[in-house]
Order: structure tokens, then sequence, then C-alpha cells
């Protein structure tokens, strides 16, 4: 492309120098002009940029820069702005004072959010732990919350599906068979119709697959602790208006219709869990807010 230019200006050229008193300019020559004047003009604005500005003019196209995410409603992006121009514009202290200074405004803002968010989390709370016994026993390192729906006197004989949570938001779904016969389940899936979701298999000899007698009938307690429950806790809250069923899967199989107080329980366990563990993440940014704004 640079050889086709070359050659037009020399032809432009010879065409001047053939008809010296009537000068001919070819629009390829028009052309060529405008990009050296388009080339010429970036490398003055670059050199304008990095030479002539002072920190404080290069400061305060940050601060705009953060104004504008500000308005977007990010307050991250427009922190990041702000923290960067006392590190990268050292000698721009009338910016430097106005960042700290915007920082200081947002920071306080974000708190005022926060704690109105923890305060109306631990109403929620509050709200939710009337559907819950506490209890902790010598065995339990955390208050366990036991629903009023779940609690043992009302399931000592049948076959449901239970939820555990305790104080920290941590929660668990296990699988509870009572029959004459044992079905030596390993798993859970729960439906209705073409929707369904099942847990993990826990092997027997597993310790979070316990099996007992009682008189004449069999006792198996299968636990989906860390995650083994594959969805099935977030499946049975979403479907809790549905008619869901359980079959027990393993050797043997068996079949029950989940109790609408079952379906409940683990729809106000799981509204629990995340209220505690959103109270626990409120708690850590408002104490970091108030160290960076220095209030005690």
């Amino acid at each position: 492309m640079q050889n086709i230019q070359t050659s037009n200006v020399c032809f432009c050229f010879f065409r001047i120098f053939r008809n010296p008193f009537k000068m001919v300019i070819l629009p390829d020559m028009i052309e060529i002009m405008k990009h050296l004047l388009y080339v010429i003009a970036v490398i003055l604005a670059v050199l304008f940029v990095s030479c002539g500005s002072s920190d404080e003019e290069k400061a305060r196209v940050k601060m705009n820069y953060a104004k504008i995410w500000l308005e977007k409603q990010d307050t991250l992006q427009a922190l990041l702005q702000l923290d960067s121009i006392s590190k990268l514009y050292p000698k721009a202290p009338y910016s430097i004072n106005a960042a700290k200074n915007l920082t200081t405004e947002i920071n306080l803002e974000l708190l005022r959010r926060k704690e109105i968010e923890l305060d109306s989390t631990k109403s929620l709370i509050l709200k939710l732990e009337d559907l819950f016994e506490k209890e902790k026993t010598e065995f339990d390192r955390y208050v366990q919350y036991v629903h009023k729906r779940q609690t043992l006197q009302r399931s000592m004989t049948r076959s449901f599906i239970q939820i555990h949570l305790d104080e920290l938001g941590e929660m668990f779904l296990s699988s509870n068979y009572y029959g004459k016969s044992s079905i030596n389940h390993v798993g859970l899936r729960v439906y209705d119709g073409e929707l369904s979701a099942k847990t993990d298999s826990i092997p027997l000899g597993d310790p979070m697959n316990h099996q007992s007698d009682f008189m004449e009938y069999k006792w198996e307690k299968v636990s989906y602790r860390n995650g083994k429950d594959n969805g099935v806790i977030q499946f049975i809250a979403d479907n809790a208006d549905r008619k869901l069923k359980a079959v027990f899967l393993g050797k043997g199989q068996y079949y029950i219709i989940l109790e609408d107080y079952d379906k409940t329980a683990v729809k106000d366990a799981l509204a629990l869990s995340n209220a505690l563990k959103r109270r626990t993440m409120l708690v850590d940014e408002v104490k970091l807010l108030q160290q960076k704004l220095k209030i005690e």
C-alpha cells in the first residue's frame, strides 16, 4: 500500500513538472495529504498528553471516570479509580484530597445501607427462628435448629425427609426409613412427573449411612452432608406447592409422598440458612467499613 501511495506522489509531481504553469492536484494526492495530517495530529496529541499534562490534569481525568462509575451505580469501580489517584499522581495534592473526600462520602453511604440491611436481616432471622426449636447436646459444636414440624416426637414411627440446620447457617438433608424389613438405601430421588432431583450415593458402611434395629423394626438414616444432597434441598423449596414424591434408592426401594409440613420445613430452613449467612457477611462488611472510616 505504501509503495502505491509513493508512486501516486511521484506521478503527481511528474504532472506538475510537465505543466509548471498549470498545476493539477489529483484526488489521490488529497487523500495522501489527509492521511499525513491525521498521523501528525495523533503524534502531537500523544506527545501533549504524555509530556504536557500535569499530574493534576491527569488526576482530574481519573476523578471524572470515578464520577461516571458512580452515576452507573458501580461503587466498586469508582473506588478503584479514586484509590489509584494518590499512587499514580503523587504530585496532584488537590485531586488526592478531593479523591479522599469522595471516598469517605461513598463509604459512609455504603455503611448506612449495610446497617439498614443488617437490621432487616436480623428481624427476618427472629421471625424465622419462631418456627424452630433450638438445641445443643454434648455432641454438637453449634446450636442446632429443629423445625417444630419435624421434632423427634412427630417423627418416631414414619419414613420421611428431614432438614438439619445449625447457627452458622450450614444445613444438610437426611432420608429416614422406618419399616419391618431393611432396604439398605444409599440415596434419594424426589420428583413430580418429569421434574426430579437426585442425591449423591452414600454407600453402606459409610459413617453417614447409619442403620439400627428397634424391636422388630428397622431404622435407616442417610445424611447428605457437604453438598451431597446435590440440589434436592433447593428443588424441594422451589416446588413445595407440588405433590412431591420421594423414592429411597438401594437394594430395595421405598416410596413416600412428601408431607406438606416436611416440604415447609425444608423451605423455612433454607430461608433461615440464607439469612444467617447473610447476617454474618453483613457484620463483617460493616466492621470493615467502620475500620476504614475510623468509627468505633
